[in-house]
């Protein structure tokens, strides 16, 4: 028999919406290979929330939000209802936070989690403003309330970035880690190297729905910057905050000039984050624009590409891509994360 998984959706946008249609069109596969049945019986946008013990239809759910409704006016919506109010009343095992960014304050993400871990539920996030903000307090709140915490689509989306490196590079020192993880700025040096402006380039990225209208945390280097935060405290378990990078630099300074010149010297400009092993074993990290032979891994991963290189001393030079497009690789995180927390053993 099916285990059944209740859900809480917070956060309705492009990647809470195709999460939604992956549990439909994914639950045969999750009854069969893992023995899990979801069911969504919450969820919440910036309108209001529709909470339904007996279960919400997905897919009516997503289709309503298409044609310009919302939670709160969808059947049996409450208008209004805070996310904050729905993580404390919403009767689900796991919450899944999907909502926009705050990377000013992480609310109020920040406050559903905590609600959510003190309820004994599982929390899965691909919102990274919670952790960026309070990493080592979540972790702990879920350690001491013995519940998962899954973030993997923080970082890189579909790019297992996290679950390799906190898994599958066991044991292992890890002398350096450098990655791109932005693709919106990726996408606009890449399109740089063609030819033209930066603005030409950024107006393209905006045309083919990868940079957002106000593009400042992707082109200025922090969304790069709070994911570096991440993966520091989590893969190299070194506590770190955005004051801890040094420098931070994003890309809006760099000029076709600059990309011509270092083709004639077969480098590339790429937005590199990077974290450093010293002799104290602590890690310097940095965000900027570096210029990289043309056939460093990095200096190959183009357009919508993000990826990363872990140097470790007993596992070699591990080198990981993806190509992601559209939200729906996102998602899929999100759908891994809740498997593996509705699969672990206790």
């Amino acid at each position: 028999m099916a285990k059944r998984v209740r859900l809480a959706l917070i956060g309705l946008g492009n990647v809470g919406r195709a999460f939604l249609n992956l549990m439909v069109s994914k639950a045969a596969l999750l009854r069969d290979r893992y023995g899990l049945e979801l069911e969504l019986t919450a969820a919440a946008d910036s309108s209001g929330a529709v909470l339904d013990a007996a279960g919400i239809d997905p897919l009516a759910l997503a289709a309503h939000k298409e044609r310009g409704g919302n939670a709160g006016n969808f059947l049996g919506g409450v208008p209004g209802m805070s996310a904050v109010k729905v993580a404390a009343q919403a009767p689900a095992d796991v919450l899944i936070e999907a909502s926009s960014v705050n990377l000013h304050t992480g609310q109020p993400g920040l406050d559903c989690v905590r609600i959510a871990i003190r309820r004994g539920m599982g929390v899965v996030l691909a919102d990274k403003g919670p952790l960026v903000h309070a990493f080592a307090e979540l972790t702990a709140a879920a350690d001491a309330a013995r519940v998962g915490l899954a973030y993997s689509a923080t970082v890189c989306g579909a790019l297992p970035v996290v679950n390799v490196g906190r898994r599958d590079l066991a044991a292992c020192e890890i002398r350096s880690l450098r990655g791109i993880f932005n693709s919106t700025s990726n996408f606009i040096l890449t399109a740089m190297a063609r030819g033209g402006s930066y603005q030409e380039a950024l107006h393209e990225a905006q045309r083919a729905g990868v940079a957002e209208a106000d593009p400042t945390l992707d082109v200025e280097g922090w969304d790069t910057a709070n994911k570096l935060v991440i993966i520091v405290n989590s893969i190299l378990r070194q506590p770190a905050t955005l004051a801890d990078i040094h420098p931070l630099i994003g890309i809006t300074d760099i000029t076709p000039e600059q990309i011509r010149h270092a083709a004639m010297r077969r480098e590339v400009i790429k937005l590199v984050a990077s974290a450093l092993r010293i002799a104290d074993g602590h890690y310097t990290l940095s965000v900027q624009p570096e210029l990289l032979p043309e056939d460093d891994f990095l200096a190959q991963i183009n357009g919508w590409e993000m990826g990363i290189v872990f140097d470790t001393d007993i596992m070699g030079r591990q080198q990981f891509k993806v190509d992601e497009r559209g939200p729906l690789p996102t998602a899929g995180a999100i759908l891994r994360d809740v498997i593996n927390l509705a699969t672990a053993v206790s």
